[in-house]
């Protein structure tokens, strides 16, 4: 690639399938996801990776998808929260969201769930970690008590 290309030939595995695409090497993968694949589940909030509403999973681990620059992760695979329950019903901790009642407007849902499903294979012992954990995610309407228990749920089960 010479200095002056401002495009690059991306390869993404989202949500289990595999999408080659040519981007500008400023797009980020938030913008990617949302405006490419049409996979609008997670949510340009900030744009700043302050509030989390952006979250999706990298290779398995939670990253804030506007400031991950798509061009970077050729190759990886993304999870969407459009992609957790891969057809199987809700994923575990979807039904523990609904269960404790853990979302309110839903604009950061997405990117709390998404999160939720990454820290669970994460060292998470108490309610007070977990909340720690989450700490990346706000919610505006305050359903903060709500997810933490709904993630110290799952958590604990795993």
């Amino acid at each position: 690639m010479s200095g002056t290309e401002t495009e690059s030939d991306v390869t993404l595995h989202v949500n289990g399938r595999e999408h080659q695409l040519r981007l500008d090497n400023r797009s980020t993968l938030l913008d990617t996801l949302r405006e490419q694949l049409e996979l609008t589940g997670a949510k340009k909030g900030c744009d700043h990776g302050q509030c989390g509403a952006c979250t999706v999973l990298l290779d398995g681990r939670r990253v804030v998808s506007c400031l991950v620059l798509a061009c970077s992760v050729d190759g990886a695979a993304v999870t969407t929260v459009e992609g957790l329950s891969a057809g199987r019903g809700l994923h575990p901790i979807q039904e523990a969201f609904i269960a404790h009642d853990a979302l309110q407007c839903g604009f950061c849902t997405p990117g709390q769930v998404c999160s939720a499903v990454g820290l669970t294979a994460e060292e998470t012992e108490s309610p007070a970690a977990i909340r720690e954990a989450m700490s990346g995610n706000i919610c505006r309407c305050g359903a903060y008590t709500h997810i933490a228990a709904a993630v110290f749920e799952v958590a604990a089960a795993v």
